[in-house]
């Protein structure tokens, strides 16, 4: 369920096309990720094609085509942390969550996506996770984020 202001603002829009990516943000927060289905449901509230809609959904590095876990590690590869030590904070977690970069690990608790930019290059090197920004990061640091959102999830 798109909401209310964003339904009332593609119903009022000349030209809807224009809110292709509040619409895809929106179905996704709804559905976790941009299936198939989802895609087609935004086609249809926007007057687009799927392979339109497809085509905008794979450009965007934050809407998701496929499933990933509860929290999204967005790993910043920019040359400013990489010069801070993004490289070995990425290697660390795919060592800490036994999984490599674009997978999510077993349990469906997280997901590891490289980005070229975040952003945030006053805090190299720096990390994403769903959409708060982590750093700047040392490897003990990175460990206790993670711990902490691994409790977290155990407390639930």
């Amino acid at each position: 369920m798109l909401p209310i202001a964003l339904e009332k603002e593609i119903a009022e829009s000349e030209h809807p096309k224009e809110l292709a990516v509040d619409v895809m943000m929106a179905v996704q927060e709804q559905y976790g990720y941009l299936s198939d289905a989802a895609v087609d449901e935004c086609a249809g509230l926007l007057g687009m094609s799927p392979l339109e809609v497809d085509e905008l959904a794979t450009f965007y590095t934050f809407l998701y085509r496929e499933p990933v876990g509860k929290y999204v590690v967005h790993i910043c590869d920019s040359v400013i942390c990489w010069m801070d030590g993004s490289e070995s904070i990425g290697e660390h977690l795919c060592r800490k969550l036994g999984i490599e970069m674009g997978q999510t690990t077993a349990d469906g608790l997280f997901t590891l996506l490289p980005v070229c930019c975040i952003g945030y290059c006053d805090r190299s090197p720096a990390i994403l996770i769903n959409k708060k920004v982590y750093g700047p990061l040392t490897i003990a640091k990175l460990d206790e984020i993670i711990d902490g959102l691994k409790a977290e999830k155990n407390a639930e």
